[in-house]
């Protein structure tokens, strides 16, 4: 095993570092190449798990906003903006990640209502099956669901 390979396994951290001087050096024999791969494929996974995230809790809010208007504040105003800001941001940095956006919603959106029912106290059924929204409203600044 190469010290590359034992650092990986014992100090994560001083392993990125040294990892990234034998890179810059162009070192690439000492590269731990089968470490670099996972974890590049590890921070993507990451992205796409943070979106997912943010779409549910955006989708939580939303929800809320809509069948509690009796109950809407500026925490839940602010939650939305953030996470539509939020939203827009790594799907920028990320562009390959809009065209998942619809399948994440798909995922998410039921998870995004059993949350919403056991925040608000509504039941489920209170709350649509399906989405109400497309990803393209979900994101966008002017639309607020009437309720």
């Amino acid at each position: 095993m190469s010290l590359n390979t034992d650092l990986y396994e014992q100090d994560f951290f001083r392993w990125t570092q040294t990892t990234a001087a034998l890179i810059r050096a162009g070192k690439w024999q000492d590269v731990d190449v089968d470490a670099v791969a996972e974890e590049l494929e590890s921070l993507g996974k990451r992205e796409r798990r943070e979106l997912g995230s943010r779409l549910q809790v955006l989708v939580i809010h939303l929800l809320k906003w809509r069948f509690q208007p009796s109950e809407r504040s500026g925490s839940w105003r602010s939650t939305i903006w953030g996470q539509r800001t939020e939203i827009l941001a790594l799907r920028d940095d990320s562009p390959s990640l809009r065209q998942q956006l619809p399948a994440m919603l798909a995922r998410r959106y039921p998870r995004a209502r059993v949350q919403a029912a056991a925040e608000t106290g509504l039941p489920e059924e209170t709350l649509p099956q399906a989405c109400p929204w497309t990803t393209q409203q979900l994101v966008d600044a002017d639309f607020w669901p009437d309720g």
